[in-house]
C-alpha cells in the first residue's frame, strides 16, 4: 500500500472506444495469428489490424486474482498504454496484453517499465546508434 496510484484520467482522457479491442473475434485473431512477446509480468499478442491506429485489449485469467484485482490491473495497463509517449509511432496493430499471475504482486512502476519495454519492441526498426540509414 506504499505506492501512489496513478492520477485518474479526466473526462475525455481515456482511450477512445476505437482504440480498444472489444470483440471476441479480434482477441482470438491476435491469439491465433499474432506474434508474441513474453515478459515476466505479461505476454503481448500482436497482429496487424488494417486500420490507421493501434488498438489495445487486456486479458487476465482468474489465476491473477479476484475480480477487483484483475480489473485494477486492466485499468493500469490501459493507462500505461494511453500515456506511453511512443504510442503514436506504433504501426496499425492490435495488441492484446495477457497478464500473468506475477503481475498481481508487482508495483505500478515495475508493470510500467515492463510494458514500455515490450511495447518498444513493436516499434518499426531503427538503427540503434541514431544515424539514418
Amino acid at each position: 500500500m506504499g505506492e501512489a496510484p496513478p492520477r485518474p484520467a479526466a473526462p475525455g482522457e481515456g482511450l477512445a472506444p476505437d482504440q480498444r479491442l472489444r470483440r471476441r473475434a479480434d482477441f482470438l485473431r491476435c491469439y491465433r495469428q499474432g506474434r508474441r512477446r513474453h515478459g515476466a509480468l505479461a505476454v503481448l499478442h500482436v497482429a496487424p489490424n488494417g486500420l490507421e491506429q493501434p488498438r489495445l485489449g487486456v486479458t487476465a485469467s482468474r489465476k491473477v486474482g479476484k475480480a477487483v484485482e484483475r480489473q485494477r490491473l486492466k485499468r493500469r495497463v490501459r493507462e500505461i498504454f494511453r500515456r506511453w509517449e511512443q504510442r503514436s509511432s506504433l504501426p496499425a496493430i492490435d495488441v492484446v496484453v495477457h497478464l500473468k499471475p506475477e503481475a498481481a504482486r508487482a508495483d505500478f512502476a515495475s508493470l510500467q517499465g515492463e510494458l514500455a519495454h515490450l511495447l518498444g519492441s513493436l516499434l518499426p526498426d531503427r538503427r540503434r546508434d541514431g544515424r539514418a540509414s
